[in-house]
């Protein structure tokens, strides 16, 4: 790791460390909201969430639930993993033949997290942890021996923003991932590119509000990435209620978004319409009768959708292939796809953000 320290911000970067290290004793003596506006779990992981050590849960620092389905038995890495909260709740979900691996610099962290494994793996009925936590780096998985193609998902909470090198995070994630598989990140984002002197101050930097991208940079790193059709899952406004933050971030405003980026790389750079349908046969743990893909592609079980040649991509050479019926795309092409919002996803809009994103 001497590259990137010698290459990147290494006092800002120490200062992080020492951060969630020492200074912050609990998610209660955060400045702001920002790495904490997560607000209440999702119905169906609630249980899993509760089943989280009440010392794990006290230093939890996130701003969403990057927790997607459909992982029974994989392999799934948690970046910037902290004292393990998502750890140990995908955990449960992977069950005793998958493995959630995190990622963490801060030792302190870790240190807690290690701890509690055994605590955990009882009180899910397991034989054995399932859990490996690594002190280093995101930004080089290869020092951690993380090796091209080993990983199923690979998932961040509020973590990519507070990287000095957020292109070389998302290119480690697309050489750990396997072909089909996926990073599904909850991370702060702004409505414009900062003035350096707020993306520099130490404690801006640390509340994950100075290192967070403007969301049109984001996009673009994931595409050069490899990450051909970003998708927005959730998204939820930051209110940022401390007064000499607010007064140094000014106007801008900061979101909380979820993304699932697929390694597709045969992906249309715009949505494109072969005539394709997809039905979903139910069966996902969690989503058994309504499965949201993205902030506007719902699928109720039995019902025939409209996709374009990109959605049914994501539905058949991904993980959810085990769960979809979709035709196969045709020699016709009818033009530009216009990605509305499925049947379902009109009639559930109350079941995910409704607001903002589109295919491509």
């Amino acid at each position: 790791m001497s590259e990137l320290t010698a290459t990147s911000s290494p006092s800002l970067q120490d200062f992080v460390r020492e951060y969630y290290g020492k200074l912050l004793a609990s998610s209660l003596d955060l400045a702001t909201n920002a790495c904490c506006a997560s607000g209440a779990p999702p119905a169906w992981i609630a249980a899993a969430v509760a089943n989280v050590h009440p010392d794990v849960e006290a230093r939890f620092y996130g701003c969403g639930f990057p927790v997607p389905h459909a992982l029974a038995g994989k392999v799934v890495l948690d970046l910037g993993c902290g004292t393990g909260r998502d750890v140990f709740v995908l955990a449960q979900l992977v069950g005793p033949t998958g493995t959630v691996h995190g990622v963490d610099m801060t030792a302190e962290q870790l240190e807690l997290a290690r701890s509690t494994e055994g605590w955990h793996a009882e009180r899910f009925g397991f034989a054995r942890p399932n859990t490996r936590f690594h002190l280093g780096f995101m930004e080089d998985l290869g020092a951690l021996g993380f090796e091209d193609g080993g990983v199923d998902v690979v998932v961040s909470n509020c973590v990519v923003n507070l990287s000095p090198r957020k292109d070389r995070v998302l290119a480690e994630v697309a050489r750990v991932l396997r072909a089909g598989g996926e990073f599904y990140l909850s991370d702060v984002v702004v409505d414009r590119r900062l003035p350096a002197d707020v993306a520099s101050d130490p404690v801006l930097y640390a509340e994950c509000l100075g290192g967070a991208l403007y969301e049109a940079d984001f996009i673009a790193l994931a595409k050069q990435a490899g990450f051909l059709d970003p998708r927005v899952v959730t998204r939820a406004p930051i209110a940022i209620h401390n007064a000499e933050i607010a007064r140094k971030t000014g106007a801008a405003r900061f979101s909380s978004v979820t993304y699932r980026l697929f390694k597709l790389p045969a992906l249309d750079a715009r949505c494109e319409d072969y005539g394709q349908v997809a039905t979903y046969r139910g069966g996902v743990p969690g989503a058994e009768a309504l499965l949201w893909l993205d902030d506007h592609h719902a699928f109720e079980r039995g019902r025939p959708e409209r996709v374009c040649r990109n959605t049914a991509a994501m539905l058949t050479e991904t993980r959810f292939g085990a769960f979809f019926d979709v035709s196969a795309a045709g020699e016709s092409h009818f033009g530009e796809y216009p990605c509305d919002p499925t049947i379902a996803a009109r009639q559930y809009a109350s079941g995910a953000d409704a607001g903002g994103g589109a295919c491509c």
